[in-house]
C-alpha cells in the first residue's frame, strides 16, 4: 500500500525529530570530508553531495571539503599526450605532469565543486570557496622519499617520484576564518602544496584531509570512497574499530590494496586529535547524512 502525501510528511517530520540529538552533537563542530572516487565523475551524484554539504552547514556544522582527482588527471594527461609512469602504483610526477595535475585539481575540479555548492546553497546564500594548499601557504610540503628493493641486487634503492609531496606544516588560519565568518562559506581544498622554496607539489588527497582534520581538531573526518567500508575476513562490514584494531587489520592482511593507505590516514588523523574517522561509500546518495544523523551510521568508524 502506497503512503499518502500526508503520511509521507509525518514520516519526514519523525525522521527530523529523531535526528535532533545528533544535530546537537555536531553543532558548531568541524567535519572534514575527503571527496573522491567515481562519484566525482557523475554530475548527478556530485550535485547531491554539494546539496548535502550545504545542509550540513545550515544544520550548524562546519564542513571542509578536500577533493582528489586521479582519474581526471589521467584523462587530461592522455589528451595532452603526456605519458604517465608508475612505480609501485604511485604516479611519477614530472614537470609536465605537475602542470596538468595543478590545472585539473586547482582549476577544473576545485572550482566545479565550489560552484555546485554555491548553486545548491543559493536560496540561503551558502557559498563554496575553492582553494589549494598554495593559498596563504595553507599546506607546506617536503618531497616524498620512497625506496624499493632492487630484485637483481637485493639492495634498497631510492625511488624518485618527482613532484610528489607530503605535508610538513598546515596553517589553518584561512580555513578557520572562513568557517567562523558571519557569512556561510564552505572551503573546498585541492591537494596541491608548496615547499619552503616555493616549488609546487602534488599530494595524496587522503593525506591532505587527514593532516587538515588534525590541524583543525575536527570532530569527524569522512573518507568518501568507492567501497562500503573496511571488510572483515568473512567479507562482512566492520562497523567500528579502534586504532589498534586498524593496525592489526593492516598487519594481518585483512585490509589490503587501497584500503591500507586509507586506514593509515585514519590512524594518523585520530592520533593527531580527530575524534573519529569514518570510511564510507560516497557513491550512495546522502551517505554523510546517514552517518552523522542516524543511530545506524554508514561505513567503518575508527576511533581511539
Amino acid at each position: 500500500m502506497t503512503e499518502t502525501p500526508e503520511e509521507q510528511g509525518w514520516a519526514t517530520a519523525k525522521t527530523l525529530a529523531e535526528a535532533l540529538p545528533y544535530i546537537q552533537r555536531y553543532d558548531r563542530e568541524t567535519v572534514v570530508i575527503k571527496y573522491g572516487g567515481h562519484a566525482m565523475g557523475e554530475e548527478s551524484v556530485a550535485r547531491l553531495f554539494a546539496a548535502d554539504a550545504v545542509l550540513l552547514k545550515l544544520l550548524g556544522l562546519h564542513p571542509v571539503v578536500v577533493h582528489g582527482g586521479g582519474p581526471q588527471i589521467s584523462r587530461m594527461l592522455n589528451k595532452a599526450g603526456v605519458k604517465s609512469t608508475f612505480i609501485d602504483g604511485l604516479r611519477v610526477t614530472d614537470e609536465a605532469t605537475m602542470e596538468v595535475a595543478e590545472m585539473v585539481l586547482s582549476g577544473a575540479i576545485n572550482k566545479e565543486i565550489a560552484n555546485w555548492i554555491t548553486l545548491a546553497g543559493a536560496e540561503a546564500d551558502v557559498r563554496g570557496v575553492g582553494l589549494s594548499g598554495k593559498d596563504a601557504r595553507l599546506i607546506t610540503v617536503r618531497k616524498v622519499e620512497r625506496t624499493k628493493i632492487d630484485p637483481d641486487s637485493n639492495i634498497e634503492k631510492a625511488v624518485d617520484l618527482g613532484f610528489v609531496g607530503e605535508p610538513t606544516r598546515i596553517d589553518p588560519q584561512l580555513i578557520q576564518g572562513l568557517i567562523s565568518a558571519d557569512h556561510d562559506y564552505i572551503p573546498v581544498i585541492a591537494p596541491i602544496g608548496v615547499s619552503e622554496e616555493g616549488q609546487t607539489y602534488n599530494i595524496n588527497a587522503d593525506t591532505v584531509a587527514g593532516a587538515l582534520a588534525g590541524a583543525l581538531k575536527a570532530k569527524r573526518m569522512l573518507l568518501l570512497t568507492d567501497v562500503t567500508g573496511v571488510l572483515g575476513a568473512d567479507g562482512e562490514l566492520i562497523r567500528e574499530m579502534s586504532v589498534t584494531q586498524a593496525r592489526d587489520a593492516i598487519a594481518t592482511g585483512v585490509a589490503s590494496g587501497g584500503m591500507i593507505p586509507k586506514l593509515e590516514t585514519a590512524i594518523a588523523a585520530v592520533e593527531s586529535g580527530v575524534e573519529a574517522v569514518v570510511i564510507l561509500d560516497g557513491r550512495r546518495p546522502h551517505a554523510m547524512l546517514v552517518e552523522l544523523f542516524t543511530e545506524h551510521g554508514a561505513g567503518t568508524l575508527i576511533t581511539r
